[in-house]
């Protein structure tokens, strides 16, 4: 089963980070390494995405297409990256989402991939 990881930074994590020095930085960067190399079979990708002020939204509409500038909303939490497992349990994938380097400082969300083929379940 696939699993999508997503982290979600908010200030408290972004102080972190800003706080840090360039060799601690450094140090953070090796243990996603390790913690990459550790994932080795379960790793489809994982992506550290850019600053919310960096997005583009695209609206489509029967006018037309259009772009917006971000970042979109006032929330404190804001997509910072992700990762897509295979795995064989959700439990695999929620102990794997807990040993995120981030993870003290972040809101990590699990969520399976359903994929575009085989019955469509449509329920929340």
């Amino acid at each position: 089963m696939k699993y999508l990881v997503l982290i979600y930074g908010n200030p408290a994590s972004r102080a972190a980070w800003a706080g840090m020095t360039d060799e601690q930085k450094a140090e953070g960067l090796r243990a996603y390494q390790r913690f990459h190399e550790e994932l080795e079979g379960e790793r489809i990708v994982s992506e550290r995405l850019a600053a919310p002020e960096l997005t583009k939204q695209v609206h489509v509409r029967t006018d037309g297409v259009s772009t917006t500038d971000g970042p979109f909303a006032e929330i404190k939490e804001q997509l910072a990256g992700f990762y897509l497992l295979e795995c064989d349990s959700e439990d695999r994938a929620l102990e794997i989402a807990a040993r995120i380097p981030e993870a003290p400082f972040a809101t990590i969300e699990v969520r399976p991939v359903m994929g575009l083929t085989g019955d469509v379940d449509f329920e929340l």
